[in-house]
């Protein structure tokens, strides 16, 4: 789709909708467009927008990040929006949301509706991981390194990966013969259906490991923390993503690890604010400079520039230095605007020669003379 939706407007609700209303919304649409039910042209392709849609809206972060950004959040691999597909509809299991229909237990659901069949579960890839990092709002213009600890998945080296102890093999699954799966007859209100669910015996993996490996128990992997080295690039934004492929979560069946994506979080700047790639900011000056005009010094992010004011500087009067913006996180080159507020700041406290300096001005502007008169003048 050339141009996303509001993610709001595709589950059709409020921006202030709670959690639960966000997870209503998402199971309506889905009983709604989901490819087993609809067999509209363009039903798999809403079925992905609303997934993409609840997979930002229902975590939190990531919901913050889409209110102040938008979609712009999520660009460059973003935070991982529409990576889920329909395998994981965003971490709700599909027996979750059609369970308020049939009641529960229909793990094949696919089944019921035309298709599906017992198939042997391949390799699975892992799970994708996030991890929250906060840099300053400098380090986010410019770009630095961090070095982060995170928990990393490997193949367990003592038994190869297979889980079994060394010298053994994992050995076919005698109840559903490896393939992981086993059929299940169960009376419904529409008369007897067969459904399909995780073999009961192997817990869906089409083999039994007899003895464990005792490194990693079983499992195939272990998880072992280590330090990896993070690039951020300069010009990146609050909430977006850096991917470090492969050190995710441990993949299943000899799958890949899943991939780690680390969450840029930035501190507010003290001096600028950000919005896209332009930078906002205010300078002070006095009422001589507005008036006179005259050369003053604007703070940017590479240092202070010279600019020069016209005579007559009007209170709130904004002014634009080309190229004075944050960096473009994909090019480099490319880099926003400042926008400076000139604020003319009137002084509180004046010292007698200056009073009558202004009174003297004041006059000569043909403005109303402040100077104390008798009652009868």
């Amino acid at each position: 789709m050339a141009d996303k939706r509001d993610y709001y407007e595709v589950l059709g609700i409020d921006k202030n909708a709670s959690a639960d209303e966000i997870k209503k919304a998402y199971r309506k649409m889905a009983r709604k467009y989901h490819p087993d039910i609809n067999k509209a042209p363009d039903a798999e392709e809403k079925m992905k927008e609303i997934n993409e849609a609840y997979e930002i809206l229902s975590d939190t972060q990531k919901k913050a990040a889409y209110d102040q950004y938008g979609h712009a959040a999520f660009e460059q691999g973003g935070m991982g929006a529409g990576a889920g597909g329909f395998g994981g509809f965003g971490g709700m299991d599909m027996g979750d949301i059609f369970g308020d229909i049939f009641g529960g237990g229909f793990s094949g659901f696919s089944d019921i509706f035309g298709g599906g069949s017992s198939r042997r579960r391949g390799p699975q890839k892992g799970s994708d991981l996030q991890y929250n990092l906060t840099i300053s709002f400098e380090e986010s213009m410019f770009g630095c390194t961090k070095n982060i600890t995170v928990p990393v998945s490997e193949k367990c080296t003592e038994c190869g990966g297979t889980g079994a102890k060394a010298g053994t093999q994992p050995e076919t699954c005698p109840r559903c013969h490896g393939t992981g799966q086993e059929k299940v007859t169960t009376r419904t209100p529409f008369g007897m259906a067969q459904t399909v669910r995780p073999c009961s015996q192997c817990g869906g993996e089409g083999k039994i490991i007899k003895e464990k490996c005792p490194k990693c128990g079983g499992k195939g992997n272990v998880t072992e923390r280590k330090t990896i080295s993070v690039e951020i690039p300069k010009g990146i934004a609050h909430g977006q993503s850096i991917r470090k492929k492969g050190l995710g979560g441990a993949g299943t069946q000899g799958g890949a690890n899943g991939d780690l994506f680390v969450q840029i979080l930035v501190t507010p700047g003290r001096q600028f604010q950000r919005q896209g790639n332009d930078l906002y900011t205010e300078v002070s000056i006095n009422i001589v400079q507005a008036a006179l005009g005259g050369e003053i010094k604007i703070p940017t992010i590479d240092g202070e520039e010279s600019y020069t004011l016209k005579p007559g500087t009007q209170p709130e009067t904004k002014i634009t230095l080309r190229g004075k913006g944050a960096y473009n996180v994909r090019n480099d080159k490319a880099r926003g605007n400042l926008i400076v507020t000139l604020k003319v700041v009137v002084p509180t406290e004046l010292k007698k020669e200056q009073k009558e300096l202004l009174q003297k001005l004041g006059e000569s502007l043909g403005g109303t003379s402040h100077k104390k008169k008798g009652l009868f003048k």
